[in-house]
């Protein structure tokens, strides 16, 4: 199973989703993105195929964002997706790559609905909150 995850491994949130591919038996590729930040060919296709606007991608927190003005609705997208291969701390995480699509997983529990493989046993977020039970099956929240 061919699983990609975009991962910032200083984001718990990021952490978390890794984990849980992790608890579902795969061993993903990790591309650290502020590192290796993926080409813009590549981040066009990982906007797409997930759905997402450019917009909707743009991390605020931490990042540049209002010093750059990102926050100007009259920006169009490929003026977003400059600001991100200028800056990859823009780009939101983690985004999961993997055979039944891509996902922003925020929450972290939203890569649950992309992995192809069950959880194979318990799993608790790094804030102590339950999101997997013994048999492997989702918490109600």
């Amino acid at each position: 199973m061919d699983i990609v995850i975009y991962h910032n491994p200083e984001c718990g949130t990021s952490r978390n989703t890794l984990a849980m591919i992790r608890n579902a038996g795969i061993e993903p590729h990790v591309v650290e993105y502020l590192k290796t930040p993926p080409s813009r060919a590549m981040l066009e296709q990982l906007i797409e195929r997930s759905g997402l606007t450019p917009r909707a991608l743009l991390r605020e927190k931490g990042t540049p964002y209002a010093e750059l003005g990102l926050g100007d609705e009259s920006l169009a997208d490929a003026a977003l997706i400059d600001a991100m291969m200028a800056h990859p701390i823009l780009i939101n995480r983690p985004l999961v790559v993997g055979p039944m699509g891509v996902r922003l997983c925020r929450p972290s529990e939203l890569v649950l609905d992309i992995l192809p493989t069950p959880q194979q046993g318990a799993f608790v977020k790094e804030d102590g909150e339950r999101v997997i039970d013994k048999a492997g099956n989702r918490v109600s929240a």
